[in-house]
């Protein structure tokens, strides 16, 4: 496994440390600014990423499937990253610190639109994170290179299709509670 990969692997699990540490911090410790500086970092962890894949693509790498991931992962951060922040600091202040209502699961109708909204978000990490890829053969201009680029463009495609599908399907036959 290459060192990007590695390094996705680091920036995911440095991702969820830093929000426990700053749920941690907020809640448990009480220092509520510097919780906050915690959950600030989740940026940060991003920009490494992105600083490094950059870098290693510009020393004449050869775009692996790593370094398409770091794209479509940085995406999802920008876009999703803080409705989970928000996950994690409700389910946080419910189970750990018995706080506030219980997160509740949608079925019906309210599920659909919310599932429509998500798969409106994936839509948004799908463009920012394909156009980083063809951002990247753009530069890089060598097809011999970026190859992985082209084939994980084609697989989120693939996959941002039958999202939609799923997304439809539930406006169809909305989720009944269990």
């Amino acid at each position: 496994m290459n060192f990007i990969a590695w390094l996705i692997i680091f920036c995911e699990i440095a991702f969820w440390f830093v929000i426990l540490l700053g749920l941690v911090t907020r809640y448990i410790l009480n220092q509520q600014t510097l919780g906050l500086f915690f959950l600030a970092l989740t940026p940060i962890i991003d920009l490494i990423l992105i600083i490094t894949t950059v870098v290693d693509l510009m020393n004449g790498a050869t775009a692996e499937m790593p370094h398409a991931i770091a794209a479509v992962y940085i995406s999802i951060s920008l876009v999703f990253g803080k409705s989970m922040i928000n996950w994690a600091d409700d389910r946080f202040r419910y189970y750990v610190m018995k706080q506030g209502s219980k997160p509740y699961k949608l079925d019906g109708l309210d599920y659909s639109k919310n599932y429509a909204k998500s798969w409106l978000k994936h839509l948004l990490s799908y463009i920012i994170g394909t156009g980083i890829l063809h951002l990247v053969v753009y530069l890089i201009n060598d097809k011999s290179r970026t190859e992985a680029m082209d084939g994980v463009i084609h697989i989120w495609t693939i996959v941002i299709i039958i999202d939609l599908i799923i997304c439809i399907s539930y406006f169809v036959w909305p989720p009944k509670r269990n």
